[in-house]
């Protein structure tokens, strides 16, 4: 797998070290909402944000309820089809809740967009979102991202729960995947 992989972006310890960071920044921001009785709902959009779910989670030091959700446009390609469809919906009521998405890569940011306008339907008290990157991608959809972890190239990126055709995501870093891997599938 290493192999494959053209650049590091992101060492095992920079993705530590930010991780901690917005677990706390969202701690404090959602104290206040905690402290008067209403609920946190993150939301993980499986299966690129498992990880960073699982490690954010641990460091938000307030009561919260966790969902998942399967939002997809690319299937195994490495472009995004165009189409978005929700292939497992929430297990919960969110009507009233702070939902906080847990997204790993915003890129064209058409699918978070659809996303919120959905959940919002479902009457939240508030919806935030925090993506571990956010790429620098030309004509990128209006998301407002509270919570975002490192601004990105536009380049394929892989690691950290990020895949190509559901590999390469158990590796601890993130990288840049070498285009001869992903132009001859």
């Amino acid at each position: 797998m290493h192999q494959d992989i053209k650049e590091i972006l992101y060492t095992q310890s920079d993705i530590a070290s930010r991780v901690e960071e917005l677990g706390k920044r969202i701690t404090a921001d959602y104290k206040d909402c905690i402290d008067s009785g209403e609920r946190l709902v993150a939301v993980c959009l499986l299966r690129g944000a498992a990880l960073f779910m699982a490690d954010i989670v641990r460091h938000i030091e307030l009561p919260i309820e966790f969902d998942f959700m399967v939002v997809s446009s690319y299937g195994d390609s490495a472009t995004s089809s165009g189409t978005i469809r929700i292939q497992k919906d929430l297990s919960c009521d969110i009507e009233g809740a702070n939902v906080l998405i847990i997204e790993d890569v915003i890129d064209s940011g058409f699918t978070l967009s659809y996303l919120c306008k959905n959940l919002l339907s479902r009457n939240p008290s508030s919806i935030a979102i925090a993506s571990l990157l956010r790429k620098d991608v030309e004509g990128q959809a209006d998301v407002d991202c509270k919570y975002v972890g490192f601004e990105c190239p536009n380049e394929f990126i892989v690691g950290y729960g990020l895949d190509f055709a559901q590999r390469y995501r158990n590796l601890p870093y993130i990288g840049t995947l070498k285009p001869e891997v992903y132009t001859n599938e």
